[in-house]
């Protein structure tokens, strides 16, 4: 098999899993009890709250509230903190290429009242800052602007949109999912209020999370109960998911340049093959402003399900941007987003690649995903003159 779909989801590392195992069986106390057991889970707890705020830049440990996914540290920044603030404002500005945990998030602050500006992108699928600004007004409470899309790999000028924000009164979050682990992600340098992030995206085990919220920003929990994390996110702490969490994040931040650069080199190497032997494919995403080892394509006249199903049966693991499990068939809001044309949308494929990806695997993959289309156009009707 060749797994070329790290944008969904990563393996655990070996270092990773070797460090969350005793605390499913050994050190398994509940760490909000006294006892010398539970004091052990807490110290664990602590350590990796440390070691996730050193890597983000936070100032203080007590600024990372883990959750049990992206997905909820994208709700509880979303919802928090636009319930929280909104004595002042009533307002949440965001983009059309948000994963659907913020966009969904924010249709539910629009059926509780709330006014909710979706600002459109560039071709590159890059949101102009000055048009955030100029989306803002007195009633503006929270903007949330994306790092790194999770389709196209584009990468958002959220430290820009931060700068033009400064002073306002305006809070800022940014689901960088995508990008912890993988390019530099400091919240100072930033500017943000409020990040995001996943361990499974960086060689962590799913179903654990954080949401990095600056000291003395307030936020409405969105679960009630024991008032673990601050009060903020009631529920006994996953401690081996945490431990995992902190583990690859290490893991990930040790050495990143280099890898980065390397995965930069496959996928270029990947997308000058592609390109180069297809006509009529397009590389979606800002060229250069993207994450190391993303590369989107869309393909005139090869639909991107069937592409995926035949790399599938070649043992090439991809993923395609058209929620083609659905009757509609219709693309990803974010290819709309775009400005594609809906048949071109429809030919999407996301390849996006790891640290044990190879370059016989890359030379390999292009090759099928080029018969592939290859195939597909041969078998497409064709227009009578």
């Amino acid at each position: 098999m060749i797994y070329l779909d790290h944008a969904a989801t990563t393996p655990v590392a070996p270092e990773v899993l070797e460090a969350m195992l005793p605390y499913f069986t050994r050190v398994y106390a509940n760490p909000s009890n006294v006892h010398r057991p539970s004091l052990e889970a807490r110290r664990a707890l602590d350590q990796a709250r440390q070691g996730v705020a050193g890597h983000l830049g936070a100032r203080q440990a007590s600024e990372i509230v883990f959750t049990a996914s992206g997905t909820e540290a994208d709700n509880l920044a979303v919802l928090g903190l636009a319930r929280a603030h909104r004595e002042h404002g009533d307002h949440v500005v965001t983009t059309r290429i948000e994963h659907h945990a913020v966009l969904h998030a924010c249709d539910q602050l629009e059926r509780e009242g709330f006014r909710v500006t979706r600002l459109p992108v560039d071709e590159w699928g890059r949101v102009d800052p000055q048009a955030v600004l100029e989306a803002c007004g007195p009633g503006t409470v929270l903007v949330s602007v994306m790092l790194a899309n999770n389709e196209i790999g584009s990468l958002q000028p959220v430290a820009e949109i931060a700068e033009l924000l400064r002073g306002r009164g305006i809070l800022l979050h940014s689901d960088a999912v995508q990008a912890v682990g993988h390019i530099p992600v400091d919240v100072g340098q930033l500017g943000v209020d409020a990040l995001s992030l996943s361990a499974h995206k960086f060689h962590g085990p799913k179903g654990v999370g954080a949401l990095y919220l600056k000291t003395g920003i307030r936020v409405e929990p969105l679960l009630f109960g024991g008032g673990q994390e601050r009060g903020l996110r009631s529920g006994t702490e996953n401690v081996p998911g945490v431990v995992g969490l902190a583990r690859a994040l290490d893991l990930a931040c040790a050495g990143r340049e280099e890898r980065a650069e390397r995965l930069r080199t496959l996928r270029n190497r990947l997308v000058e093959r592609v390109l180069g032997e297809l006509p009529d494919a397009h590389l979606t995403g800002h060229p250069e402003s993207r994450l190391p080892g993303t590369a989107s394509f869309v393909f005139d006249g090869a639909e991107g399900e069937s592409l995926l199903l035949q790399l599938d049966r070649k043992g090439i693991c991809v993923s395609t941007g058209s929620a083609c499990s659905n009757a509609t068939l219709e693309p990803s809001h974010v290819l709309k987003a775009l400005g594609l044309p809906l048949q071109r949308a429809h030919g999407s494929l996301r390849l996006t690649l790891g640290r044990e990806n190879t370059v016989e695997e890359v030379d390999q993959a292009a090759q099928a995903l080029v018969e592939a289309v290859r195939r597909l156009r041969s078998l497409a009707p064709r227009s009578r003159s």
